[in-house]
């Protein structure tokens, strides 16, 4: 083991859309406290060359290629960690897509795509997993949603209608599942440099000068939600930039 402090040795770990942002910094994140990862996302490449870096933190990293509001993805995924992991652990739910323009311009299809993507994902993944976390007695389940999951804003109303939904569903799961010794929070990050909507409102220009936070950064306050001690639980965590 190579890291520091690790104190998720011994926990396995899903990320969803770990090909880039925060998904792809929170897997690493985790890796270095010593967790064993399945990570999933859709670009195969992205994914692989993850798995080798997070080999080289001294854990094990497996790769699930799909779309994840695919039930298929879900499934396989979680089946992949329980089968050649032996359990599962964490689960962040972290896919999602950003498309900010007039509503009046959204289409139904970039509706179906905002809610595929940001909500079913969630809803598939944590279906699945969350059988296996109330047999074993524990578990973690976090689902990324954004401050505007919090607060509407104009050009934004379908994906904050998104986002405002993830944090209804992550509140009722943790009034339904904390019986079972599983925790569910939800990480309500400000703006972040990434991809995240380049192209869908936002401009690679706009990211480079922009206050927004690293991926690194909100991955290190996922990871402080995943490590907390059993007896105590973060329901909602906001995280903002100083700008």
């Amino acid at each position: 083991m190579s890291t520091a402090h690790a104190s998720l040795v011994g926990r396995v770990a899903l990320v969803t859309g770990a090909s880039s942002g925060i998904g792809h910094a929170t897997a690493l994140a985790l890796a270095r406290q010593g967790a064993d990862l399945v990570v999933t996302a859709r670009r195969a490449e992205r994914l692989a060359a993850l798995c080798q870096q997070i080999s080289t933190l001294g854990c094990r990293a497996l790769a699930v290629v799909g779309d994840a509001a695919e039930e298929a993805t879900a499934q396989q995924a979680v089946g992949l960690a329980l089968s050649s992991l032996g359990r599962l652990d964490i689960l962040i739910n972290n896919a999602g897509i950003g498309d900010y323009k007039p509503f009046v311009e959204t289409s139904a299809a970039e509706y179906d795509a905002l809610l595929n993507t940001n909500l079913r994902s969630g809803f598939l993944f944590t279906r699945h997993a969350v059988p296996s976390m109330i047999q074993q007695g524990s578990g973690t389940v976090i689902f990324v949603s954004s401050v505007a999951g919090l607060q509407g804003a104009a050009g934004e109303a379908v994906y904050s209608a998104t986002k405002f939904a993830q944090v209804g569903l992550a509140q009722s799961l943790d009034a339904e599942l904390r019986k079972h010794n599983i925790k569910v929070s939800v990480v309500c990050p400000g703006g972040v440099k990434s991809e995240f909507a380049l192209g869908h409102g936002r401009t690679q220009e706009f990211i480079d000068n922009s206050r927004m936070m690293e991926p690194s950064e909100v991955a290190g306050s996922v990871v402080y939600v995943c490590t907390q001690p059993p007896n105590v639980r973060i329901p909602q965590l906001i995280v903002r930039h100083m700008g």
